[in-house]
């Protein structure tokens, strides 16, 4: 029970995180996207069963058409042994005819690989696209904003109303987010054997991982950086620059 990943287990993990958002961050935009990642993780799990079974009619399928090939194949070689001895051209076209036997028995028997292959592959270009979205939503929740003061802003300064505490939870929520996506493509990788799938889930993987080590240090610098009676007066700054009633907007900045 402990040897491969449980898309049920991944999927009510996302689904308590969306409820930790949503109760942090009632409105939050960072909430939408929670809710699209579950999404994707239902989609996920059936994608992955189906990678791991068979596709019987195309199995099927491919057998009959190799075994109508190589019948068609004997006809013609029981037909030129009847004529009698081949002429050169003769054999040059039998060889040219088994190799191109010799490739489409190739390429029917790779078929249904190739066709989970494309599928695989587009669900996994979804989870790449919505982790560079994530990492869009924390880009600039910059620790450094907490401690500069309003002077010291220009008017395309992005606002930041968030507490120390608020923003630690909010790139913490990032990066686990990020780390489940990485989950997500890692059930791909155990339901196929597939070099290509295998390749594209490591990079994924190395994209999550990346972009979480971006947030970690800005929780780092959020740990160390900032003193209690900082903090103290980073909380006290960002509450004067909320306006009533702006509780929503602040979560959604």
């Amino acid at each position: 029970m402990y040897r491969s990943l449980d898309p049920e287990k991944t999927i009510q993990t996302l689904k308590t995180l969306n409820n930790r958002i949503e109760e942090r961050f009632p409105g939050a935009s960072l909430g939408r996207v929670c809710r699209e990642v579950f999404v994707i993780a239902a989609e996920t799990r059936i994608q992955a069963e189906w990678a791991a079974k068979q596709l019987t009619w195309i199995r099927i399928a491919v057998m009959v058409i190799i075994g109508v090939a190589f019948a068609a194949g004997a006809w013609a070689f029981r037909y030129i042994r009847i004529q009698g001895q081949p002429e050169l051209e003769e054999l040059d076209a039998g060889f040219n005819v088994i190799v191109l036997l010799g490739a489409a028995v190739f390429f029917l028997t790779s078929l249904e690989s190739r066709i989970k292959r494309h599928r695989i592959l587009r669900a996994l270009h979804e989870l790449r696209s919505i982790s560079h979205v994530i990492d869009m939503h924390q880009l600039t929740k910059d620790p450094g904003l907490i401690l500069t003061s309003v002077g010291q802003r220009t008017p395309s300064s992005p606002r930041h109303s968030l507490t120390p505490f608020l923003l630690n939870r909010y790139l913490d929520y990032c990066s686990e987010l990020l780390s489940l996506i990485g989950k997500l493509g890692a059930l791909y990788a155990q339901s196929t054997s597939d070099t290509v799938i295998l390749q594209s889930v490591n990079d994924i993987e190395q994209l999550t991982n990346g972009l979480s080590r971006k947030i970690w240090q800005k929780i780092m610098m959020l740990d160390n950086d900032l003193t209690p009676g900082e903090a103290e007066r980073a909380s006290t700054s960002a509450e004067q620059l909320q306006l009533p009633g702006s509780n929503t907007d602040a979560a959604k900045s």
